[in-house]
């Protein structure tokens, strides 16, 4: 376990840096019951911050799995909306929200996957309503990692529970960059240099990008009214915050009906418990129409199956490597840490920002271009043996080599 004085340091970087919290504001938290000492130092930096009040939702993984082996046929595909609207009225009391990331990636294993996908089905429809505000940021929000026991055993398998725990604390800390001498001002720059890039990205109004390595030959029309964003967002209170510790990553939406080619994924995914390796997807008019995998191809099959835009992609992303996250050497079975690591995709939904809308509606969405779907899937497709360009008017201005960004942030102009 972290010491009190690296916890505290922790949440106090959570709270400013990533959330941002303001004087006066209420604020939402939510993580497991595994993490109680780190929402406990939260909760105390956060009214030493002038937080008005903080709520504190406890989720339990095993609580969640009952529910699915346990409740009848009948009603295994619906779910009560209270959660969410308590949710949804925080928002409109104005509250800021932070989640932990601390889920056991296979806290699921061995439920039966019909049941297990038609839960996960009605827990998106129900959750919508509460998504749509958070991804057109009505308020500052905010996801960071919480090591617990379950989800380092996944991480660390052959280590002593304890042993492992302490290890991925210690990685987690350095993601976020804690270890720096002063972890602010890293923060700072490192958001800075990341800002630059998305400027220089939106400035190149690029039509494509082009991604070549191992298995890969790629290219991804982006939507017309594309925007590039990176780690920071400004919520529609005004706050200025950065949503995700830690965050590597540029990012724009595609054109959901201009992706052309084959692509590899470079390193594994968690989906729903099943470990997903060796992806191989064909792309033709913007659809997957050939999907393979290594392992667990029938969990990424049943995901994409989950609606009719499930197989379009939402999300293109751009991460360096290396960075504090790939240089831990470490598969942290976490969309949040592994989407880090290096560049990827997303198949399903779109993100408002990224199309320069604050609406995050389905009709919005699709009127300004985004591919519209209740999945919202990472995965990673960069590494240090794939190169990136960007196309415009029939030319190709390289942006990646071997992983690293060419040049400096406005080689893309």
């Amino acid at each position: 376990m972290p010491t009190t004085t690296q916890l505290e340091r922790y949440a106090h970087l959570a709270l400013t840096v990533g959330l941002n919290l303001q004087e006066g504001q209420p604020l939402v938290l939510g993580g497991s019951a595994d993490s109680l000492p780190f929402l406990r130092a939260l909760t105390r930096a956060a009214y030493r911050l002038g937080a008005r009040a903080v709520a504190v939702e406890i989720l339990d993984p095993e609580i969640a799995r009952i529910g699915i082996e346990e409740v009848r046929e009948a009603y295994l595909d619906e779910l009560p909306d209270w959660f969410v609207q308590a949710r949804l009225r925080a928002i409109e009391d104005g509250a800021a929200l932070l989640t932990l990331a601390d889920d056991d990636p296979f806290a699921m294993k061995g439920v039966d996957p019909d049941r297990l996908g038609r839960r996960m089905q009605a827990a998106m429809r129900v959750r919508r309503p509460y998504l749509e505000q958070v991804g057109a940021h009505r308020v500052n929000w905010l996801a960071v990692g919480a090591a617990t026991p379950g989800w380092a055993r996944a991480v660390f398998p052959e280590l002593e529970p304890q042993e492992a725990t302490e290890r991925l604390w210690q990685a987690i800390f350095a993601t976020v960059r804690l270890d720096a001498p002063d972890p602010e001002a890293a923060w700072r720059a490192h958001t800075a240099r990341l800002e630059a890039r998305a400027r220089a990205l939106n400035e190149a109004r690029f039509e494509a990008l082009l991604f070549e390595g191992p298995g890969t030959e790629l290219r991804v029309g982006l939507a017309p009214r594309h925007v590039w964003k990176s780690a920071a967002a400004v919520a529609q209170n005004g706050v200025r915050f950065v949503p995700n510790l830690p965050t590597e990553e540029v990012f724009t939406a595609p054109d959901p009906e201009r992706v052309e080619g084959v692509v590899r994924s470079t390193r594994p995914l968690n989906a729903a418990g099943t470990l997903v390796d060796g992806i191989e997807v064909a792309f033709a008019g913007g659809r997957a129409v050939r999907v393979r995998a290594e392992r667990g191809e029938e969990a990424l099959r049943a995901l994409l199956d989950t609606d009719a835009a499930a197989r379009r992609l939402g999300e293109v992303a751009l991460v360096e490597t290396p960075n504090p996250v790939y240089a831990t050497g470490l598969l942290f079975q976490s969309t949040l840490y592994d989407e880090n690591a290096a560049s990827h995709i997303a198949f399903g939904r779109a993100y408002p920002d990224t199309l320069g809308i604050r609406e995050g509606s389905d009709e919005a969405l699709a009127a300004a271009g985004g591919n519209v779907s209740m999945l919202h899937l990472d995965w990673m497709i960069g590494s240090p043996e794939v190169d990136v360009w960007g196309e415009r008017g029939g030319e190709r201005v390289p942006l990646m080599r071997r992983g690293r960004w060419v040049g400096d942030a406005d080689a893309a102009e």
